[in-house]
């Protein structure tokens, strides 16, 4: 049985650093001025720009 050492997979970590782990699905509820409904906004972001996807047409 072969075993592989924890550098081995901490270096296999850092090379897969831009993978899918990294974005989330983000869900943000949008009211239209003339009808007063809501809509909702679905779109797949990078973990380190959610709070700037939230912040935007406040």
């Amino acid at each position: 049985m072969a075993k592989v050492s924890k550098n081995a997979r901490v270096a296999q970590r850092a090379a897969n650093a831009g993978s899918g782990r990294d974005f989330v699905k983000v869900i943000k509820s949008v009211k239209d001025a003339n009808t007063g409904k809501y809509t909702y906004k679905e779109v797949m972001i990078h973990k380190d720009k959610v709070k700037e996807f939230f912040a935007e047409n406040k």
